[in-house]
């Protein structure tokens, strides 16, 4: 190339860069910044929950948590207010819940590698994360000490997970191959319980081996004993708490509240006569979540039926107006 052509092309460069529409791209691009350091998130609409696993209450202060797309979101429900935590690996929140004390928050997520993340709930900052899943988190559970954290991976996951989440350290698991879409710790923490797709699994914690530092341990399994009931979908599971700690309750998503006792044997269950999704256990009622906006209480003692709570009233309707309570 001759200099009189390479003078030639740097001359086109330098008017190409003096051009107006390369300032308008810059200044455009400055503003675009500033306005970003501008913008705050001040109401989420909707909820991203794919199942019962990604809604949380916190029963000390009320608090309630749910996901949107890669936002937490806490709500309090008195004061009609939200504030939002953000996961800054933009990942799909699938699933959470309140540690015990209600000072933090467990999230589960979806997408490659996902992580298992802790959040201080007062001020909105991720303070762990736990990476062991390749697929997604279907479900997460504080023990009722705090101390451990269970988190259960997708069905093609095929994993589930212990972790001492303060030392970060991973201190027991083992595979599953089920679809697992529910888990609950027993009320002293020596055992927590998975149910999914024909599966209900009973998990025990050896305090003396998860205990050591850096050491992932085996997991030890022991199946529910389902009987005739084996081939249900079993959609939400709850330990027993108070007089009966050693029960065990589960759901199934053709209408049946099972019992199972000490011995992993599930011994009773009666029909609901409605399709469920959802359960709560206290020390004197078992609260079962249903279609159609039906909540169904039962003793946890026999499994009696004490009463079918009344349906909340339709969006936009004034209840002060009305006159006759039905």
């Amino acid at each position: 190339m001759t200099a009189e052509g390479s003078g030639t092309i740097r001359s086109r460069i330098k008017n190409l860069l003096r051009s107006p529409s390369i300032k308008l791209r810059r200044k455009s691009g400055t503003a675009r910044h500033e306005l970003g350091d501008k913008v705050t998130l001040e109401k989420v609409l909707g909820i991203s929950a794919p199942g019962n696993r990604a809604l949380a209450c916190d029963p000390r202060s009320g608090l309630l948590a749910y996901p949107a797309g890669c936002v937490v979101v806490l709500l309090n429900p008195r004061k009609n207010k939200q504030h939002h935590i953000f996961n800054n690996s933009r990942k799909t929140i699938t699933t959470l819940a309140f540690s015990p004390d209600g000072k933090y928050v467990v999230t589960g997520e979806s997408g490659h590698m996902p992580a298992v993340r802790v959040w201080d709930v007062s001020e909105h900052v991720q303070i762990a994360e736990l990476q062991e899943h390749k697929y997604g988190v279907a479900c997460v559970s504080f023990s009722p000490n705090g101390k451990f954290i269970v988190s259960v991976g997708f069905q093609h996951d095929m994993i589930v997970n212990v972790w001492n989440w303060k030392k970060n350290v991973l201190v027991a698991a083992n595979k599953v191959s089920s679809k697992v879409t529910a888990v609950s710790f027993s009320d002293d923490s020596s055992y927590f319980v998975t149910a999914g797709n024909r599966h209900v699994k009973f998990w025990y914690l050896d305090h003396s081996k998860t205990s050591k530092a850096n050491a992932t341990v085996p997991l030890m399994g022991r199946s529910g004993l389902l009987g005739e009931l084996r081939n249900n979908f079993f959609s939400d599971v709850a330990c027993g708490r108070g007089r009966q700690a050693s029960s065990t309750f589960c759901i199934t998503s053709s209408g049946l509240l099972c019992e199972f006792n000490d011995r992993r044997l599930l011994d009773k269950w009666v029909e609901l006569r409605v399709s469920a999704t959802c359960l709560s256990v206290t020390d004197e009622m078992i609260f079962c979540g249903c279609s159609d906006g039906i909540v169904r209480a039962f003793s946890p003692v026999n499994l009696h039926f004490l009463c079918t709570l009344p349906r909340p009233h339709s969006l936009g309707v004034d209840i002060t107006s009305m006159l006759d309570a039905r």
